[in-house]
């Protein structure tokens, strides 16, 4: 398909398809491009009646791809996947260690765990820019979503060099406040009796009760989000006992471990990721090489 394209055939388009396809709706693929949901439903349209093909079924849930469209994006992302080889050869032939380095990690990293490090990379590395994509998708580094990606799981592509730089401790914590109008929690089935701060559609929680003996179920929760500040917000305010990373809380000395030493939530792993061949930039190196240095004493 993609050799009988028309004459002046706008491969902008081709980005917005690709995008997506892989978000399943206009409005994340807007989010991922930085465009308008509008704009991206014009490129849609636009697509399908430059090449005369329905690419998807819109439905109230998003996207579905036809089949046509499934065939066009394995040929097309074989075509990006060459462009971005292209720019990645062309970028590691930098030499200068200025300009801006894109790094994306989640939002509570994002929020609590990076700032200060950035301030501190400042100084070392004043000519450079960031751009932080704060978000709990992970972010493409294949597809030059971000250079850089803080993540809580190892990337599998083969071409991503992955370092591991700790370990995320995680913990409950109460206000004192709240504790000191509550009954005392002893021993992790006291916690069923209190105010519970969770997740919403993540069951991670959950799944952890469950693992340790608590068949749990989300009405046990008094507030659900899956924003994690909100969690820790709503934590500092006394609304009840949350599931906190333990970086999060170590500036406000109110917030305090519950069962310390007696509820046993495995920690979670933290990852530097990086392009392999991105690696031979030196703007980007620098930045790789301060964030593997400067993230582990921060966690």
């Amino acid at each position: 398909m993609l050799d009988a394209l028309p004459h002046g055939f706008d491969w902008g388009l081709i980005r917005s398809f690709l995008v997506a396809l892989d978000q399943g709706s206009l409005l994340g693929a807007a989010r991922v491009l930085r465009r308008s949901q509008p704009t991206m439903g014009r490129h849609i349209a636009e697509l399908e009646g430059q090449l005369g093909v329905l690419l998807f079924e819109r439905t109230g849930r998003g996207l579905v791809a036809t089949t046509i469209a499934l065939q066009l994006a394995q040929a097309a992302r074989a075509m990006e996947d060459g462009a971005h080889q292209l720019a990645r050869a062309l970028s590691g032939s930098q030499t200068q260690t200025t300009g801006t380095v894109r790094i994306t990690a989640s939002v509570p990293v994002a929020v609590q765990l990076l700032p200060p490090v950035l301030a501190r990379m400042r100084l070392a590395l004043p000519d450079i820019q960031v751009e932080l994509v704060s978000s709990n998708q992970v972010s493409n580094l294949l597809r030059r979503e971000a250079d850089i990606a803080v993540r809580m799981v190892r990337p599998g592509q083969a071409s991503l060099v992955a370092r591991k730089i700790g370990n995320v401790g995680l913990g409950a914590y109460a206000h004192r406040s709240y504790l000191a109008r509550r009954e005392p929690i002893r021993k992790p089935v006291d916690l069923f009796r209190h105010e519970l701060i969770g997740s919403d559609a993540d069951t991670a929680i959950l799944l952890g009760f469950r693992a340790l003996g608590y068949p749990v179920t989300r009405d046990a929760f008094v507030l659900r989000t899956d924003d994690f500040i909100v969690q820790w917000r709503a934590v500092q305010a006394g609304l009840g006992v949350g599931f906190l990373a333990d970086y999060m809380t170590r500036a406000e000395p109110d917030v305090v471990p519950v069962l310390p030493g007696l509820l046993k939530i495995p920690p979670l792993p933290m990852w530097l990721a990086v392009h392999r061949e991105i690696r031979s930039n030196r703007r980007i190196r620098a930045v790789y090489d301060f964030l593997a240095e400067a993230l582990p004493p921060a966690l």
